[in-house]
């Protein structure tokens, strides 16, 4: 079976070093989910992998059995070409997805050429309350609409989440200090009215205040914009 030869293959570029500190970077994972295959392997085999016609049937044996499948699968879902084919396989990993890499690195290319039917995919998962499809949505919010397909409304998808999951959060602060970067008139209201639970509120400000793209004056202003009150997740 193909899954046989994927970890087969899989344990050939095993390397114990990087598989420890993979551990330390994804807790929300067990330590034996890992078998340590470093991330250019992983995405040279999505490559060889997406080039074969029975790839299918490992992108159909869910869940897998280690945290390296699921980063592989998340790697040749992004090389599919076919926009319709791209999103159902999208639609069939994410219940499975169990922490922020595999969440992250999965973006497909296909998705920059279809923006205006993208959207009504990314609501869906910014309203569907799991974890990581949350994070998803909101990350493919960020990638693909705080550009020339920008609308002030999208800004609004991301300020109505609401969350216990830090790694939710930590996805809407990284969204809006983007759109700080990006859209900073646009986006500059949801920090002065503090649209923001507390702790998001804060977060976005900080990561805004690391960016580059950010002057010093708007930094000195964001700054003066912190909060005190709301220390959850912290």
């Amino acid at each position: 079976m193909l899954s046989e030869e994927i970890r087969e293959r899989l344990f050939e570029l095993r390397d114990a070093e990087y598989r420890d500190f993979q551990c330390k970077l994804i807790p929300t994972v067990d330590r034996d989910y890992f078998i340590g295959v470093r991330t250019p392997a992983l995405r040279a085999l999505a490559s060889e992998l997406s080039k074969r016609r029975d790839t299918g049937d490992f992108l159909a044996e869910l869940p897998h059995k280690s945290f390296d499948e699921n980063q592989l699968h998340a790697f040749i879902i992004s090389l599919i070409k076919d926009y319709d084919a791209c999103l159902a396989a999208v639609n069939e990993f994410l219940p499975y997805v169990d922490n922020w890499a595999t969440c992250d690195q999965m973006s497909p290319k296909v998705f920059k050429k279809h923006r205006d039917r993208l959207i009504d995919s990314v609501k869906g998962w910014m309203s569907d309350g799991k974890t990581y499809t949350v994070r998803f949505g909101t990350g493919m919010l960020m990638q693909h609409y705080l550009d020339g397909d920008f609308k002030p409304e999208y800004l609004e998808l991301a300020a109505k989440i609401r969350s216990d999951e830090y790694y939710v959060n930590m996805m809407t602060a990284w969204f809006f200090a983007t759109a700080l970067a990006k859209q900073y008139g646009a986006a500059l209201p949801y920090i002065e009215q503090r649209r923001l639970d507390a702790w998001t509120h804060n977060k976005a400000i900080q990561k805004a205040v690391e960016s580059r793209r950010i002057t010093v004056e708007q930094k000195k202003y964001l700054r003066q914009h912190r909060t005190t009150q709301g220390a959850r997740l912290a």
